[in-house]
């Protein structure tokens, strides 16, 4: 096991189904003094397919951090968060459920699932890019992550 050297690039995989959000997260993104990329797909069934690279994604990368909507479409993002928690190969990449739910049962039930943190997404465009950037701050600068 090695520790990832700062110079590579993150991979943030983001799990969203509105292209409002997901333009809006990418731009939130954009001036990042972190170097990344943005990798985004629209419903949970490709969200596992990318994790698990099958099918299309057999070369995607391995996510450095994957930010998790809980309403998609064909798997919703608590069952993707389940399946990432159980399986031994995903389970350890760092998982920001990032919704418009306040609903203390996903709250709960999230965290059961061993969500690393639970945010709700802000309407408020500035309040967003405040959001995204704390995200970026801690997730991608601050803390150390598995390289695997």
């Amino acid at each position: 096991m090695s520790v990832e050297t700062e110079d590579k690039p993150k991979t943030i995989f983001l799990v969203e189904d509105n292209k409002a959000d997901i333009r809006l997260i990418q731009e939130a993104l954009k001036n990042s003094a972190v170097p990344h990329e943005v990798v985004t797909v629209r419903d949970g069934v490709d969200a596992m397919a990318f994790l698990r690279q099958e099918g299309e994604y057999a070369d995607a990368p391995r996510p450095d951090l994957i930010l998790l909507d809980l309403n998609l479409p064909r798997k919703d993002g608590r069952e993707v968060l389940a399946e990432i928690k159980n399986d031994p190969l995903l389970k350890r990449i760092p998982v920001v459920v990032l919704t418009t739910s306040k609903n203390e049962d996903d709250i709960f039930h999230s965290y059961d699932l061993h969500v690393n943190c639970y945010i709700t997404k802000s309407r408020n465009l500035s309040q967003l890019f405040q959001i995204v950037k704390g995200i970026e701050d801690f997730w991608l600068s601050t803390v150390t992550l598995p390289s695997e």
